[in-house]
């Protein structure tokens, strides 16, 4: 299925008829991960290409090489939480594409116009997603949607956070395996439902608790309240 099928983009089309009125603005997505150039992971270097790719082409073509833009790359080493400022120059040409947009020329129409884009996905595996969303993944709180209504528990002999049998409140009630005492978690019937998931409105509203956000590594470790208590 294309994602413009998806739930996320139908709900994007709603709230934002404008934009979606010109099927020429664009729809963008952003993946990262590290990866050695050289393929030797004893050697210390390391590349971050930062990959946009579009989402207004057909299922087919969004994903071939030829159609993904390389935007930037970061090296020669990790960035650690300095991604942000190295990030910082895509963030405001898509800011500035969003707002304003960017005066392209149409060859299949012979025209001008004012294009528009907006990042829908960003695509990450959940080292890259500590980085990139300043989201510890470390812990019983390292799960973003669940937070501190998370059902994670800490293994007897490991001492590390376990998020095993931890999924079944999230299927329908009345699903067969929520009285599944064999093959879950044994001898126990979940009953549970899902932890509701904030709205972008109402995250907003938390961070914006926080006061100001110092961006760099180099500004040293910032306290926010209710970290590895309600959230990550």
């Amino acid at each position: 299925m294309h994602p413009s099928d998806g739930e996320a983009s139908k709900q994007f089309n709603s709230v934002h008829p404008h934009f979606s009125a010109e099927s020429r603005n664009m729809r963008l997505g952003l993946c990262t991960d590290e990866f050695n150039p050289f393929g030797s992971f004893a050697a210390p270097y390391s590349c971050w290409p930062i990959i946009l790719t579009v989402y207004n082409l057909p299922p087919g073509m969004c994903m071939r090489l030829e159609f993904m833009f390389l935007s930037m790359v970061i090296s020669p080493s990790s960035p650690g939480w300095n991604i942000d400022v190295c990030l910082r120059p895509l963030i405001d040409e898509l800011t500035q594409l969003w707002s304003f947009g960017a005066l392209t020329y149409d060859i299949s129409r012979k025209q001008n116009f004012v294009m528009r884009a907006t990042l829908m996905w960003n695509i990450n595996d959940f080292p890259a997603y500590e980085m990139v969303y300043g989201w510890s993944t470390h812990g019983k709180l390292a799960c973003p949607y669940c937070m501190k209504n998370n059902k994670a528990f800490t293994l007897t002999n490991g001492g590390k956070a376990s998020f095993f049998y931890c999924h079944c409140r999230f299927l329908p009630l009345n699903h067969r395996y929520r009285k599944n005492r064999k093959d879950f978690f044994i001898g126990r019937v979940e009953k549970d439902i899902a932890p509701p998931r904030l709205s972008g409105e109402e995250l907003l509203d938390v961070v914006s608790e926080y006061g100001d956000i110092m961006f760099g590594l180099l500004l040293g470790k910032q306290k926010f309240p209710g970290f590895g208590l309600t959230h990550n």
